[in-house]
């Protein structure tokens, strides 16, 4: 892979968005992930005005940390950056005495801080004329589903959507980015326990890759016993969320209805 052109690549593309658009530049939210961490890096070469968010709720001490260093690095790189800390536990927290009891489980409520999340990004946006940067990657976007619709999932363009996470490792390490990201497990920062993705999922990302890319025709008889189970895996949650991948259904109506 080509990391260095594909860095110029998308810089490129992000800006020539923001200047057809006649948009100041990008926000993101930084979670302390390799997925927000490349994200922010690369809206951070356009020289365009970047916004980085850091937005704890209830947040695992780690994963903030991580994300403070990385704006922290963020910051020391580049002069086009500045960030903001916006604590959002209250806000769930009044959300949380708001809402029935009995709809609160432990996912809805992690699909809520995510939102929340998307919330404030776009205040951030609206405010500042810029364009909330998704920071999901092809398998998340595009296989599995593995994002929160009309939280992490909205954004207003998706800079990473097209690279697998490997991919996102090598070009991020190329960039720079801090080793303490680099080697941190992926989560997706919405438990308070810190569970990681793989834990959510049951399959790593480089297994998940090698599902996405195989051919479903092909004789199964020769796989692993690991990879008809990372095959099961990833059919499942790739049809169980292909609501949040397809577009809004609409209900067409035939023309001799509407005479």
């Amino acid at each position: 892979m080509d990391s260095k052109r594909i860095i110029e690549h998308i810089v490129n593309w992000l800006k020539d968005y923001s200047s057809h658009s006649k948009t100041n530049g990008f926000v993101i939210g930084i979670s302390g992930g390799i997925d927000s961490a490349l994200t922010s890096t690369l809206c951070a070469l356009t020289s365009k005005k970047v916004i980085v968010l850091n937005l704890p709720i209830k947040q695992n001490k780690t994963e903030f940390e991580r994300s403070r260093e990385h704006i922290n690095w963020l910051m020391s790189s580049f002069n086009n950056v500045e960030t903001y800390t916006v604590d959002l536990t209250n806000t769930l927290e009044s959300i949380e005495k708001s809402l029935p009891i009995n709809v609160q489980d432990q996912l809805t409520m992690a699909n809520t801080r995510s939102r929340l999340r998307m919330s404030t990004l776009y205040a951030f946006a609206g405010h500042n004329k810029l364009l909330v940067a998704g920071t999901g990657n092809k398998v998340e976007d595009f296989g599995i589903g593995f994002f929160t619709k009309y939280g992490d999932g909205g954004v207003d363009l998706s800079p990473i959507a097209d690279l697998y996470k490997t991919e996102v490792y090598q070009l991020a390490s190329s960039l720079g980015v801090l080793n303490s990201i680099l080697s941190a497990k992926p989560t997706d920062g919405l438990f308070e326990d810190g569970r990681s993705d793989e834990d959510q999922i049951g399959a790593s990302y480089p297994e998940l890759e090698w599902a996405m890319e195989y051919n479903s025709k092909n004789d199964t008889s020769n796989l692993t016993e690991r990879q008809k189970d990372v095959l099961k895996i990833y059919s499942t949650w790739h049809h169980q969320n292909k609501h949040k991948v397809e577009p809004i259904p609409v209900c067409l109506i035939p023309i001799k209805l509407k005479k």
